[in-house]
């Protein structure tokens, strides 16, 4: 059986549990983490609120999907949700159907580095495996094929010794080992 993962914080489908596929490979969010990037996002002056209503978000490297479901509990016009491993597009899958959010989101199965060409998204998630730099070559590879709109909002979760070069960070928070970073796409 797969074990209760994550909760929704707010919104539609606040205080729903999700299920997270058993094992290390997935790392869900913590709660206290998520609830500072959806603080974030909806005062900071950069952002500002209500824009998350009808944005359209992706959620790279989902594993549980709660960054891109907790958005669309909030507001958000729609969701695609990339992710590789085999466990967590269970529980994705799942999740997504418990929260009954197959009319808006929609799961892309394999490796972000190989992705084709997608529409652009206005709020983008990036929670990777730590220790690995996948952000930045996931950020030039969604950017090439069309995934990342101009001025989008991005977040990523980087681990201990991540880094990202030659960004204007927005934003930067800590939280245990994650580090928080917050800026705007820039093609």
């Amino acid at each position: 059986m797969t074990p209760p993962g994550p909760r929704l914080i707010a919104g539609l489908w606040r205080g729903r549990r999700l299920v997270a596929p058993a094992g290390v490979e997935t790392r869900p969010t913590g709660i206290r983490a998520r609830q500072a990037v959806f603080d974030i996002l909806m005062h900071a002056p950069w952002a500002g609120g209500e824009w998350l209503r009808g944005v359209r978000v992706l959620d790279v490297f989902a594993g549980t999907g709660a960054y891109g479901l907790e958005a669309l509990s909030r507001g958000a016009a729609g969701a695609d949700f990339m992710e590789l491993a085999r466990p967590a597009l269970a529980a994705l899958r799942a999740n997504i159907a418990a929260c009954g959010a197959a009319a808006v989101a929609r799961v892309v199965p394999g490796d972000v580095l190989a992705a084709g060409p997608g529409a652009p998204h206005g709020l983008v998630f990036l929670d990777p495996p730590y220790g690995q730099s996948l952000v930045g070559r996931a950020i030039a590879v969604l950017g090439a094929r069309g995934w990342l709109a101009p001025g989008a909002v991005m977040v990523a979760e980087l681990g201990p010794g991540d880094e990202v070069a030659g960004l204007q960070v927005l934003a930067e928070r800590r939280h245990g080992k994650a580090r928080l970073l917050f800026w705007k796409f820039a093609p």
